[in-house]
């Protein structure tokens, strides 16, 4: 039987079963309450275990979980009350992650992949223009052109711009003012370092998926504290990365530990003004991902940051400190401590409010998958240091990783911007040299299309870009 992870004591100790991890659960409370701490000690526990793990670390602050922690009053007395007789500092085995490629290692996707729905909440568009955006990967499919990158996608839409007349009779009327305004947020999104997201090589989910050479889980850490700068791409990334992970992974059941587990934090950005249709399959791969041997962790300040459907699958609950001066706060105090398990001995309400920092209300869930009475629990410290590391540190860390120099050097192959701009120099340099004719005899530009489009289709690259069970939540493609 694999070790349970020790969250804290109470009057007894607090565990959370490894076989009910993938059962998901939140950390939530106020901020400087210790959530951040508490998923230190979580990430520590798992890694123990053999269980990779993937976290954004929002604030830099989690980098420390690298490097073995030193001896402090504090944490001296708290390993005294909790009674850890065999505790030590240790490290955690890291790999750094950055979609700016600055505090880690490159984290990149394709345009195909993201596909038009998450992609359509990236850029923030009105329904007229997604329907354009599916249009464009309409387009791209069933001409076998790759989307990899922006400027695939810019090209895409300024050939089907130039050809609307054509292309209308097959897929409907093609805004013009649509496609302008999906221009200016390509360009919006460049501004915020968004097209560092695109391109190849993209990440192999597997390399999220390693352990060590003493079977610990490798503790993923993307660096997000220049991402949450811009919420909408660090929010489309984390559900991207869910699913993927719902695609590509095998059903394995409920196995005795994870394969691996995520915490997303600043979990609301996910959820806010995503459109009712995107909720409900967010809901159905949080609920679904569970066979697949993934837990999911969110982090927030408040478990009503996330929807009902959701927090209903989060079945492993720890809530910090909330305050609650205003009427308002104190209705959310009250709602919150709905969402556990009643202690007869204990009063919810009243023990949330009064939590100090490193204490929070625990309920995991048995070894029936049945939820535990709520717990006035005192952390543990954290095995590894609390704070960030130095950028000498991380660059050490770095070169020393399993993906060094893999992701670093970006590849650009043939894709639809190549492939466009070479068919509109040869059309230009076919008119140049030809004799004018009438206007009869001419081939039309849809002619020249579906002409292309048939050659492609019987070669490799042009294999139609399949999208599978996600394809009508995420527009995912191959």
């Amino acid at each position: 039987m694999i070790e349970p992870l020790l969250i804290g004591k109470a009057q007894q100790p607090v565990y959370l079963l490894p076989q009910m991890a993938n059962r998901h659960g939140f950390i939530a409370g106020a901020t400087g309450t210790g959530k951040t701490v508490t998923l230190q000690v979580l990430a520590e526990g798992f890694s123990r275990i053999g269980v990779p793990v993937f976290m954004a670390d929002i604030k830099g602050d989690l980098s420390g979980i690298s490097q073995p922690g030193k001896p402090h009053l504090k944490i001296t007395e708290r390993i005294n009350h909790i009674g850890l007789d065999d505790f030590s500092f240790e490290s955690s085995p890291v790999t750094f992650w950055d979609v700016f490629a600055k505090q880690g290692h490159p984290v990149r996707t394709t345009i195909s992949e993201m596909g038009p729905l998450l992609l359509a909440r990236l850029l923030n568009l009105n329904d007229t223009q997604q329907g354009v955006l599916a249009l464009i990967f309409r387009v791209a499919d069933e001409n076998g052109w790759l989307l990899l990158d922006i400027k695939d996608l810019r090209a895409i839409l300024q050939y089907v711009a130039e050809n609307a007349r054509e292309f209308r009779t097959l897929y409907g009327n093609v805004s013009a003012a649509s496609v302008g305004a999906i221009q200016r947020r390509l360009i919006s999104l460049e501004d915020q370092g968004g097209n560092q997201l695109f391109g190849e090589p993209a990440l192999n989910l597997q390399d999220l998926m390693q352990t060590d050479e003493n079977g610990r889980g490798i503790l993923n850490i993307l660096a997000a504290d220049q991402l949450i700068n811009s919420p909408q791409v660090y929010a489309t990334f984390l559900l991207w990365l869910l699913a993927e992970l719902f695609e590509q992974l095998p059903e394995v059941g409920d196995p005795d530990k994870p394969r691996l587990v995520l915490f997303f934090d600043e979990a609301h950005l996910i959820f806010d003004d995503a459109p009712e249709a995107l909720l409900d399959k967010i809901e159905q791969v949080v609920r679904l991902i569970r066979s697949k041997g993934v837990g999911v962790y969110f982090i927030t300040q408040n478990p009503l940051d996330i929807p009902d459907t959701v927090l209903a699958q989060l079945g492993n609950r720890i809530q910090h400190a909330l305050r609650a001066y205003t009427p308002r706060e104190q209705k959310a105090v009250r709602t919150a401590a709905q969402t556990f398990r009643a202690n007869p001995e204990l009063d919810t309400i009243e023990v949330i409010a009064d939590l100090g920092v490193g204490e929070a209300l625990v309920s995991t869930l048995d070894e029936k998958g049945r939820p535990n009475m709520v717990q006035r629990t005192l952390i543990c410290p954290p095995h590894s240091q609390i704070g960030p590391i130095t950028l000498q540190q991380r660059k050490a860390l770095m070169s020393s990783s399993l993906v060094n120099g893999v992701y670093e050097q970006e590849i650009d192959r043939e894709s639809a911007y190549e492939i466009v701009k070479a068919r509109a120099e040869q059309t230009a340099t076919q008119e140049q040299q030809k004799p004018k004719r009438s206007s009869r005899g001419r081939q039309t530009v849809m002619e020249s299309f579906l002409k292309s489009a048939a050659r492609a289709i019987g070669s490799q690259v042009g294999r139609q870009i399949i999208r599978g069970v996600l394809g009508s939540l995420m527009g995912r493609g191959r």
